[in-house]
């Protein structure tokens, strides 16, 4: 059964959140703020974290922030209230992988929850190679060459999907809908940045790569 953890100040909400949860099978985990949401994070080991940007003491943005730095990838969706202005990507900056606008449907919920757990990984192997590389799926660790190599939550998805997709020629709006689950972004660059980070930590050449290879005109495929 996979954990999901809830941090929010509203009773109500970690309470209907958690319901719903339980309806859908997962084992919801509450946190009343950021500091103790922080503490369940590293001690629970969830699957998936739901945090409210409107924290007392470490809020949202900062408790996001805090997890990415202490190297917990664990996905994170995160609960903005109607007027917030939610920057997609300063969320992806700040380490989250999607957000939910309150007060949000069920349904929605529930969609996001099951996109970013399936895109963070939910494959069979535990562990997956190609050639000096290895990627621990149960532990969210990379490691090139026996040593461990840090990733930002983004370019670990997106790694992922590669991987996932191998040899096959995807598309620059394929990759930002599977990886950041938005069908219109408003440009492409960012797959294109974060093409470039894969390369500079995991091809011997860069500026020659043999895995994360460009196809012209369309958008990348990669080549284990």
């Amino acid at each position: 059964m996979q954990k999901i953890l809830i941090v929010d100040d509203d009773p109500e909400v970690r309470d209907t959140v958690s319901i719903l949860l339980e309806r859908e099978q997962f084992l919801p985990i509450q946190a009343v703020d950021g500091h103790s949401g922080l503490e369940k994070a590293i001690s629970a080991k969830p699957d998936l974290i739901l945090v409210d940007l409107r924290l007392p003491g470490l809020n949202g943005i900062e408790l996001c922030k805090q997890l990415r730095t202490n190297r917990i990838l664990t996905p994170i969706v995160v609960l903005s209230a109607v007027g917030d202005e939610v920057d997609k990507v300063l969320l992806l900056e700040m380490g989250a992988d999607d957000y939910v606008v309150k007060p949000f449907g069920t349904r929605e919920l529930l969609a996001r929850v099951r996109a970013v757990l399936r895109r963070s990984g939910d494959l069979p192997a535990k562990i997956i190679r190609f050639e000096q590389v290895e990627i621990d799926i149960e532990r969210r660790v990379i490691t090139r060459k026996g040593r461990e190599v840090r990733v930002t939550p983004a370019e670990y998805n997106l790694l992922l999907f590669f991987v996932q997709n191998a040899d096959r020629v995807l598309s620059r709006d394929l990759i930002l809908n599977s990886v950041w689950g938005y069908e219109y972004y408003p440009n492409t660059r960012t797959v294109d940045a974060h093409v470039v980070r894969l390369r500079q930590k995991f091809e011997d050449d860069p500026a020659a790569p043999r895995h994360f290879v460009t196809v012209h005109g369309v958008g990348y495929r990669f080549i284990p």
